[in-house]
Parts: structure tokens; C-alpha cells; sequence
């Protein structure tokens, strides 16, 4: 069938949205109706090749839409089906699975080839060609055909273009601070970033009982609304953060530092590491460059003050487990959803939409159908 999608054909290019072939979906797939997709920093990524994954590609890793076709095979899902599209699928069955850490499934290795999961082959091509698929799913589009391990299926009251921000964003945000930092009742929390990651960051640290949330930023819009989500401090700038934070607890400095900028840097590390509370822990959430080798930071205050640095991927969060309770949250008016949408766009307008990202305009932007 023919469909529509944005299609990134070179790095350092714009999105082309343009027709494409579909293919039906073959043994363990799935054809999903998009009805939302959310318009995170990580096609940023591949845009300026931080993420070197292989293009042609159809972007978009947050999505939710409708299930229309299931190919043989598939057991979980049936045609009609609500589903959320997890950017990292999950087997059930590979140690990391079996251990509660489906962030970590071996499938995960396909991620940059961005092919089918079963035999390696695209079901998507344009001019020609084939097209592989951001995150294994390509949710900047009509409609897309994924592996059954990339959904998790949801209630149908659940509304899908607010859906779609669990893909990615709102769980790796909020796990960062829950999961990740296992923020506790009265912990000091500082959030390094608070776009599209970092606001569900302050969000999940002020639902897990932080007593005091610093949220940083240079933009004055997000620091705004950091507020709305829990943030009881903000700043524009580490260096000045660090002061309020070692005003505001006696010198002890933050319990958890939650890295979430726009593009990670190792220089920024050692900055993280300092207004950290002995014993305390950084976690790293940020996508660095892919060639970025180096951290700066202070080896005797790592060890001197027993300090943590941890890595955080997804939100350190099983999707099967963590979407399903975050839309619970969602429905008994505990967790903001609706407040995270700035604006939305039509497909035709992606390159905008990532404009508007790139100029600090929106905490999300959301393509609708």
C-alpha cells in the first residue's frame, strides 16, 4: 500500500515527507495506523550524525497509533488494538529481559540498522530504495509496519497523540529520576536540562518526594514551566545553580544530579559531579557524541566523597511495565501529560516542528494524523 512519511535521506539534510510503499507485515509484524508522534532531540542526533545509524530512514521514535493488520504468528495483538511503540523493543527472553531490564534487550543491537528484527529486510521504500526505520519503528509516518516487540499494548480511552510521549521521553525522563537516581522522600534533586527528557525528570523527581528540585536551563521559557511540574528552584546556568544549591543546603550540595541537556558533554561531567552530595549520585542520561571519548571530572572527589556516576538508558525502565502505571497516573490526574504539549503540527511540518525544538520554543511538539 502507499502511505506518507518524513524520510531522512543524508545527514545534515531536512526531513523529505514524501510517498512511500509499505509492504503487509510479515511473521512476528504488525501494520499500525500513526495517530501521534512525538518530536524528540534524538532524530537531532542522526540529523548532525551524533548518532551515526544507517539512512536512508524514516524517522520518528514515539509514537502511538491504531493496530490495522497483524502478520502470522503475532499473539499479542490483534487488529484494533491501542498501542504505544516502545523505541527499544523487548524479546521477554534475553538475560536482560529475564533480569527486569527490558531497557536492555539484545534486540536493542538492531537499533542503528534500523531494519526489520526477524530477517534483516525493510518493509518501507521510497524512490526505489529501501528505508530503514528510526529506533525500529519510523512513527513519522501514515502508517508503519513493526516487530510485535516494539508495542505495548494500552487502553483505548487513553488519548493516543499524548500516548505517543511514553515512546521515549516522558519514561526515560521520569525513570531517570525514579529508577535511575532512586530519588527518595526529602532528597535535594538538580535536573541539568529540562527539555523533553529533563522536565519528566523534575516531574518524576517531585512524585517520588524530593524536597527540593532545582531545574537548569538557559532557556527562560522552560525554567517557566519547570515550575508547573514540580521544580521549586531554577537557574539559568551550572555555575550559578551550584550556588543556590550549596545556599540552600548548608553546603551538603544535591543527593542526585540528573544530566538531561539537548547534546551531552564530557566537560560538563566534573561540573555535574561537583554540586553532588557526598555519597551522592550523577546519572547521565544525555546522548553524547559518538566519537566524544573523554570526561573531565575530579577522580578524588569520586572516591574521596563516594560518589556515583550512572548511566541511564530508556529510564532504566521495563516499557511493558513502566507505560501501562504511567498512564494509570496519567488517568487519576497524578501525572502531566497535556501540559507537556506546546504544539502540535501536521507531517508536512516536521522541519518546522524541529525548528521550533532547536530555538527552545516547545517543552514537545507532536505530529498528529
Amino acid at each position: 500500500m502507499q502511505s506518507r512519511a518524513a524520510v531522512m535521506w543524508e545527514s545534515g539534510n531536512q526531513w523529505s515527507v514524501e510517498d512511500i510503499e509499505l509492504d503487509p507485515p510479515k511473521r512476528g509484524e504488525v501494520m499500525v495506523r500513526i495517530v501521534g508522534s512525538g518530536l524528540c532531540h534524538s532524530e537531532e542526533h542522526v540529523v548532525t550524525g551524533d548518532l551515526p545509524f544507517a539512512l536512508p530512514m524514516i524517522g520518528g521514535h514515539e509514537g502511538a497509533g491504531v493496530v490495522e493488520a497483524v502478520g502470522p504468528d503475532v499473539d499479542t495483538l490483534t487488529p484494533g488494538d491501542h498501542v504505544v511503540f516502545s523505541f527499544l523493543p523487548s524479546c521477554g527472553r534475553c538475560p536482560s529481559c529475564a533480569t527486569g531490564h527490558a531497557n536492555l534487550c539484545d534486540l536493542g543491537a538492531q537499533l542503528g540498522a534500523g531494519r526489520q528484527i526477524l530477517d534483516g529486510t525493510s518493509r518501507h521504500h521510497a524512490r526505489g530504495t529501501d528505508l530503514g526505520l528510526m529506533c525500529l519503528v519510523g512513527a513519522f509516518a501514515e502508517h508503519t509496519v513493526v516487530n510485535e516487540a516494539s508495542c505495548v499494548k494500552i487502553d483505548p480511552d487513553v488519548p493516543l497523540d499524548k500516548a505517543c510521549l511514553l515512546g521515549c521521553g516522558v519514561v526515560t525522563g521520569w525513570g531517570s529520576a525514579v529508577y535511575a537516581g532512586g530519588v527518595k522522600p526529602g532528597d535535594t534533586v538538580a535536573v541539568i536540562g529540562v527539555g523533553g527528557i529533563g522536565i519528566n525528570a523534575v516531574q518524576g523527581a517531585a512524585m517520588a518526594g524530593a524536597s527540593q528540585v532545582f531545574a537548569i536551563d538557559p532557556v527562560a521559557f522552560k525554567l517557566d514551566q519547570a515550575k508547573v511540574f514540580g521544580a521549586t528552584h531554577t537557574s539559568p546556568s551550572v555555575e550559578e545553580a551550584a550556588e543556590i544549591i550549596g545556599q540552600a543546603t548548608a553546603g551538603r550540595m544535591a543527593d542526585k544530579v540528573i544530566m538531561t541537556m539537548g547534546v551531552g558533554s564530557g566537560e560538563m561531567v566534573g561540573a555535574a559531579l561537583a554540586m553532588t552530595a557526598k555519597r551522592g549520585r550523577v546519572v547521565v542520561t544525555n546522548i553524547h557524541p559518538a566519537a566524544e571519548m573523554q570526561f573531565t571530572m575530579s577522580g578524588l572527589d569520586l572516591t574521596l566523597m563516594e560518589k556515583e556516576i550512572v548511566g541511564c538508558l530508556f529510564g532504566s525502565a521495563s516499557a511493558r511495565v513502566v507505560i501501562p502505571q504511567l498512564l494509570d497516573y496519567y488517568a487519576r490526574g497524578q501525572l502531566k501529560l497535556d501540559e507537556l504539549v506546546t504544539r502540535t503540527y501536521a507531517l508536512d511540518d516536521v522541519n518546522q516542528g524541529y525548528e521550533d525544538l532547536r530555538q527552545g520554543k516547545n517543552l514537545r511538539g507532536v505530529i498528529t494524523f
